[in-house]
């Protein structure tokens, strides 16, 4: 698959949530996620946990859109009093660049820094978005992880 023509952002709306339901379903996605929902394939959980975030004023939830199509989301929330980031994508749409270029478009319309994101220590491809946008590593930690159902090593990325 070659790169998408357009990759853009809007706020996430109720509309979205079976696209990126969907998109969570995938078993490789999940175990590479790694720190997920304990059953996220529980849809009822998951719409639970979407409108706490859409009524939730100090998030910014975004869904991501290639050639016009959903393929993933977005979203800064804050931890510890410090903005933290993630994304999903659609795993029909890896290596094509869209991550990169939603979290540059996100980073970007934010403004923000610093901003941090975490990421399973074996994530390659998370660690490699991270790293071209600019983050650098400034910590492990040691956490559970739902997916894998033990625990592991995530790093911690910072940006500016």
């Amino acid at each position: 698959m070659g790169e998408p023509h357009v990759v853009t952002l809007r706020a996430t709306r109720d509309g979205d949530l079976d696209a990126l339901f969907a998109f969570e379903q995938d078993e490789a996605a999940v175990r590479m996620a790694a720190f997920t929902p304990p059953d996220p394939s529980d849809r009822a959980t998951f719409d639970a946990h979407w409108r706490r975030l859409l009524a939730d004023p100090s998030v910014d939830a975004r869904t991501v859109r290639a050639d016009g199509e959903i393929v993933g989301s977005v979203a800064r929330w804050y931890e510890d009093g410090t903005a933290e980031i993630t994304t999903w994508i659609d795993p029909a749409q890896w290596n094509r660049h869209i991550a990169t270029r939603a979290m540059r478009l996100f980073l970007d319309s934010l403004g923000e820094r610093p901003v941090r994101a975490r990421v399973a220590a074996d994530n390659a491809a998370s660690i490699a978005v991270l790293e071209k946008l600019g983050f650098e590593q400034v910590g492990t930690a040691v956490s559970y992880a739902n997916a894998r159902g033990t625990e592991i090593e995530e790093r911690i990325y910072r940006l500016g």
